[in-house]
């Protein structure tokens, strides 16, 4: 629950910068008031509103510091010197504005503002504590706190860095993830509704009622991909990541996807094991599409008659077999076997199983096994 707190702390604080910064400038203007609220002895510098207005001046810049960090700390620098040398008011116990511009100058600027601000930092902080007490230990402190200022800008900046190829590498996983989807949609509709309008005319002659089964198979393949399509599609519109994506398909999708196979003739057998309706939807959906893929496969290639779908759900595991009684894909000299067994070998790897691909028991026909690790509830909660 507190990870999650910070998590949309952060998110506000990204899309708010400017709110952001204005309460940091409030909060800092808090800490710098106390030395003129707290009771003060006769012996030290009396805490004078024009005083209080000048060090009001040193804080008033943070408001701007993400869009011009350099110069920010230059006019905290004049205002704070200005206070220094002008006006005997109240000391601070921390120079907080200025750490709060060095922090940003390392977070933000480039390279030569960054080393600007390092030789600034390394000659006002030496003479601001020759003006004030010329103590060795307050010159070693100084130096310490304006130096972890400057490392932590750089770490921040460096996590942000971090933050931001990780960005883009998930978006690269999502755009290779959704070519994955819509290949597997595509090669599977067209190729089935490819055979079923190749076998029509043979029926319209000889078996009429097989050609008019043939015709709807086609009708409905092309509904399902249609359908799939959209989804895909809307997934892709919907910009916040919101309500807008529909559930994958699963394990209890796959009676129908059988039914259109079994339509373009090919006699295909269904066993499970397992609840396997139970399983996670990331997980579920690559069952899906594994079998998709595999059956889609030996319709184009082998020249089967018959084929069979297995799943099994075990333990911490589900297997995934699609074997059938044909000769397989064996690619000409010189073609790709295509994605398609490669796009099932992504999917499993994608949820550290494995899939393997070849002739089946003793060599008759073909076979596709994936092995996929099914994660504990906990592991689903922490994903």
């Amino acid at each position: 629950m507190r990870i999650r707190g910070v998590a949309q702390a952060r998110e506000w604080g990204a899309a708010h910068p400017r709110a952001v910064d204005a309460g940091l400038a409030l909060l800092v203007q808090a800490a710098v008031t106390m030395p003129f609220v707290v009771p003060r002895g006769p012996e030290l510098p009396p805490a004078t509103w024009q005083a209080y207005g000048l060090t009001t001046l040193t804080v008033l810049p943070l408001v701007w510091r993400r869009r011009a960090p350099m110069t920010v700390l230059l006019a905290v620098l004049a205002a704070s010197g200005l206070y220094r040398l002008a006006v005997d008011g109240p000391g601070q116990p921390l120079p907080y504005q200025g750490l709060v511009c060095l922090h940003t100058v390392a977070m933000l600027a480039p390279a030569w503002q960054r080393a600007v601000a390092g030789v600034l930092m390394l000659v006002s902080v030496p003479v601001s504590v020759w003006l004030n007490s010329r103590s060795a230990r307050e010159l070693t402190f100084s130096l310490f706190v304006f130096g972890a200022a400057y490392v932590f800008g750089r770490l921040t900046d460096a996590r942000q860095r971090a933050q931001a190829v990780e960005a883009e590498r998930a978006a690269a996983r999502e755009r290779a993830r959704i070519a994955r989807e819509m290949h597997d949609i595509l090669s599977h509709a067209v190729s089935l509704m490819i055979v079923q309008a190749e076998a029509g005319p043979v029926a319209v002659r000889k078996a009429p009622e097989r050609a008019e089964a043939a015709f709807e198979a086609i009708s409905a393949t092309g509904r399902d991909a249609m359908d799939q399509l959209r989804r895909m599609l809307g997934v892709l519109r919907d910009e916040d990541g919101g309500g807008g994506r529909s559930p994958q398909p699963g394990p209890a999708e796959l009676p129908a996807l059988l039914d259109r196979v079994r339509a373009g003739g090919l006699e295909v057998r269904y066993e499970t094991s397992g609840e396997v309706a139970g399983l996670p939807a990331g997980l579920a959906a690559t069952v899906y599409r594994i079998v998709q893929e595999a059956l889609t496969n030996t319709v184009r290639h082998a020249r089967a008659r018959t084929a069979t779908v297995r799943v099994d759900l075990s333990p911490g595991r589900v297997t995934v077999l699609v074997r059938d009684d044909g000769r397989g894909p064996r690619p000409s000299p010189g073609r790709s076997a295509g994605h398609g067994l490669a796009g099932i070998r992504e999917r499993a790897a994608a949820h550290e199983g494995t899939a393997t691909a070849g002739p089946g028991p003793d060599g008759a026909g073909f076979e596709v096994r994936a092995e996929l690790p099914v994660p504990s509830p906990a592991e689903v909660g922490e994903r």
